[in-house]
């Protein structure tokens, strides 16, 4: 399975599940390669979950403002809490969702969808990021420090696409500069 070196850099290890993320015109298949304007929506996600477990969703960008010279990544696209079982709509937002928007020359960015089981409900004390003015909040979030401080074990189920600049009349300015 080629993990497009999200193993071992923000991924330990390649979790046991996959998310299942469905946007209005495509579903994702691990690794597939998207245009933005494909991605600008909330996706639908699922995964096989336990109904009497929490879950947390966190999407990341980290190859901001690119792969190769990420010094802003990685930037937090989508941040739920204390998602009971798959319910999304019991889950506590914390970063509004945000869809790809890499900028001009950059190249390839990826797009991480990772899940948390967790046994309890957790008090997350993230400052709240609205979907627009959080550029500042949402750029340098560390995963791994992330699941260190809310005493994540692992990552429970991941997915994750990929997407470049593209020409787009009603395209947002890029988050991450």
């Amino acid at each position: 399975m080629d993990t497009d070196g999200l193993v071992p850099s923000i991924l330990p290890e390649i979790p046991s599940s996959q998310i299942t993320i469905i946007y209005p015109k495509k579903t994702v298949d691990l690794g597939q390669e998207f245009a933005p304007q494909d991605v600008r929506e909330q996706p639908q996600v699922h995964w096989e979950a336990d109904p009497e477990k929490y879950y947390t969703l966190v999407m990341t960008d980290p190859d901001a403002p690119s792969r190769r010279c990420p010094f802003v990544a990685e930037v937090i696209h989508w941040l739920v809490g204390n998602i009971k079982g798959c319910d999304m709509s019991t889950g506590e937002v914390i970063a509004e969702y945000r869809g790809a928007g890499p900028p001009r020359g950059t190249g390839l960015h990826r797009y991480l969808f990772m899940v948390f089981e967790h046994e309890q409900a957790v008090t997350f004390d993230e400052v709240r990021m609205p979907k627009e003015g959080s550029r500042r909040h949402r750029l340098r979030f560390s995963t791994e420090n992330f699941r260190k401080k809310y005493n994540f074990e692992r990552i429970f189920a991941w997915n994750f696409f990929k997407a470049q600049w593209q020409q787009d009349p009603n395209a947002r300015t890029c988050v991450c500069m």
